[in-house]
C-alpha cells in the first residue's frame, strides 16, 4: 500500500456505519495495522443490532420459549421485548470491547462528505449543534438500510408500524395486519399468532416466500393455516387509512380489513441520503443502493467503499460482515482473493424456523438435471419425540448419478443449526461432496444431526 501522508490525514479509514458491515471492516483493518475510526449516528451495532436481525430473533425466541410455558396467555407482547431487551444490551458492549481492544476509535454523529477525502460529522448536544471535520485515505460507507415508506401512508401514525417501530409497540392489540408477506412479515406473522393476536398476512404474490423450494412454502402455508393466521395472496393495497380506534386497509380487489395496528413489511431502502453523496459524484439508485466493483469500490472514487445493506443484495448479516473484511483486505493489501461463497444458507425465523442452501426442485426441474430426494421427518426422530418438537422435516436433493448433494431445504424447530452440517458437506470438492457421507457416517444418538442419516438412506432407497 502506498505511503500515507499522516500530515494531510487523520485516518486511514473511516467506516462510517457499525453494522456487521462497519464492523467487519473496521476490526479488519485494526488488525492490519491501520489507523481506523468508525462512525455511527446512533448506538453501536447498527440496524442489525437494535432494530433489525437481534431484537428480532430474540423476540422471536423469547416468545417460542413461553409459549410451551402454562401460563404464557399471561404474557404480553410488551412482555416479550422486555424479555428480548438484555440480548442487545449485551452485544452493544460486547461490539464496543471489541473497537476498545482493536484501538478503533468511536465518533458519534451522523456524516456527510464534503470533498471526497474530508467527512463532516454533526452531534447535538443539550445545548448547541457540534460538527468536526475529519480526514481519510480511505473509506467504507456500510450504513445499511431501513424500512421503505411509501410515500401515500402516514408512518407518523402511531397506528401504522414498519419493521423499526413494531419494536417500541407499547400496546398489546388484539389483531394486526402485516403488509408484505417476505421473510420480515412471514417472521412477524408467527410471532403475533403465537401470542395469540389475530393476524391477517397480505402477500402481493401467488405463494408465500416463493424463492424456498416448493415442498417448504408448503409446509409453512399449511402451518399457518393451522395457526389461524389469514393469508391473502395477489393483493395490492389501495388506501390505508388509520384512526384512534384502529387501521381500515382497503384493497385493489375491493376488500377492505380492519386491524388494531398496520405492519407495513415491504421493502427496505439504503441509508445513503444523508451522506452528501451527490455532491462528490457518486449517485445512489432508487431504493438508496450504491453500486460497487467485485472489490466494494465505489465506481466514481476507488478509495471510497461500500459494503452491507447499502450496496442491495444479497442484504444477509452474515453476508454484510464478510464483505466489510473483504473492502478492509482490498484496502490493506491492494487485493482481495475472497469472495462471497456461492450457496449462501437462508435463515428465516418463523415458527417453525425455515433453513435452505443450494437448488431446489423447481430450479433442478427447469435445468432438466436428473435428481432425487431423501426425506427425514422430524416426528420419527427420537431426539424431536423427546424435546415435543416433532413438526418438521429436512429435505436432501442429490444428483441420481454421482450422488453429489445438490441442495437440502429444512423446516422445524432448529433448522438454521441443522443446515450447517449439509453445508459443510457440499462444499467440498468431488467425491467428498457425497450423500455416501451422511450414510457412513456414525451420528450421535439421539440427535438431531441424525436426520441427515435417515434422509440420505430414504434416497438411496428411491433408486
Amino acid at each position: 500500500m502506498q505511503a500515507l501522508n499522516y500530515m494531510q490525514y487523520d485516518y486511514d479509514l473511516i467506516v462510517i456505519g457499525s453494522g456487521p458491515a462497519g464492523e467487519g471492516a473496521a476490526i479488519k483493518a485494526a488488525k492490519e495495522g491501520l489507523s481506523v475510526a468508525i462512525v455511527e449516528a446512533n448506538d453501536i451495532g447498527g440496524n442489525c443490532t437494535h432494530q433489525g436481525t437481534i431484537p428480532s430473533k430474540a423476540l422471536r425466541h423469547a416468545v417460542s420459549h413461553f409459549s410451551f410455558h402454562e401460563k404464557y396467555h399471561d404474557y404480553s407482547y410488551p412482555q416479550m421485548l422486555e424479555n428480548a431487551a438484555h440480548v442487545i444490551h449485551q452485544q452493544t458492549d460486547l461490539k464496543i470491547g471489541f473497537y476498545k481492544r482493536n484501538q478503533v476509535d468511536i465518533l458519534h454523529g451522523f456524516a456527510s462528505f464534503t470533498d471526497p477525502h474530508t467527512l463532516c460529522i454533526q452531534r447535538e448536544t443539550e445545548h448547541e449543534t457540534l460538527k468536526e471535520t475529519y480526514h481519510a485515505r480511505y473509506f467504507v460507507i456500510a450504513t445499511g438500510s431501513r424500512p421503505y415508506h411509501p410515500k401515500d401512508i402516514d408512518f407518523s401514525h402511531p397506528r401504522i408500524l414498519d419493521s423499526d417501530s413494531v419494536l417500541m409497540l407499547k400496546d398489546n392489540p388484539s389483531s394486526i395486519t402485516i403488509y408484505g408477506a417476505g421473510v420480515i412479515g412471514c417472521e412477524y406473522a408467527s410471532i403475533f399468532r403465537t401470542l395469540k393476536i389475530r393476524v391477517n398476512l397480505i402477500n402481493n404474490r401467488e405463494r408465500l416466500l416463493s424463492f424456498l423450494d416448493n415442498e417448504i412454502i408448503d409446509a409453512l402455508s399449511y402451518h399457518f393455516r393451522e395457526q389461524g393466521i389469514r393469508t391473502r395472496h395477489n393483493e395490492y393495497y389501495e388506501s390505508i387509512v388509520a384512526d384512534n380506534d384502529g387501521v381500515t386497509m382497503k384493497l385493489k380487489s375491493n376488500k377492505v380489513i380492519k386491524s388494531d395496528y398496520l405492519l407495513y413489511a415491504q421493502g427496505r431502502t439504503g441509508n445513503t441520503d444523508k451522506l452528501g453523496l451527490k455532491s462528490i459524484g457518486i449517485e445512489p439508485n432508487i431504493r438508496g443502493s450504491i453500486e460497487v466493483n467485485e472489490h466494494y469500490q465505489t465506481l466514481k472514487h476507488p478509495h471510497i467503499y461500500a459494503a452491507g445493506d447499502v450496496v442491495g443484495h444479497p442484504s444477509l448479516a452474515s453476508a454484510a460482515f464478510d464483505q466489510g473484511r473483504f473492502a478492509a483486505t482490498h484496502i490493506s493489501t491492494g487485493k482481495c482473493d475472497a469472495h462471497l461463497i456461492k450457496d449462501i444458507p437462508t435463515g428465516i425465523y418463523t415458527l417453525p424456523e425455515i433453513s435452505s442452501v443450494g437448488k431446489t426442485e423447481q430450479e433442478l426441474t427447469n435445468e432438466k438435471v436428473p435428481y432425487e430426494v431423501g426425506h427425514a421427518f422430524f416426528k420419527d426422530l427420537a431426539r424431536a419425540q423427546i424435546s415435543g418438537k416433532t413438526t418438521g422435516m429436512l429435505k436432501i436433493i442429490f444428483h441420481r448419478d454421482t450422488l453429489k448433494i445438490l441442495g437440502i431445504h429444512c423446516f422445524g424447530s432448529q433448522a438454521s443449526e441443522i443446515i450447517h452440517i449439509g453445508q459443510a458437506i457440499m462444499s467440498q470438492k468431488g467425491k467428498a461432496n457425497s450423500l455416501m457421507y451422511f450414510i457412513n457416517t456414525t451420528f450421535n444418538y439421539p440427535t438431531m444431526a441424525e436426520g441427515y442419516r435417515v434422509a440420505a438412506l430414504n434416497g438411496l432407497n428411491r433408486l
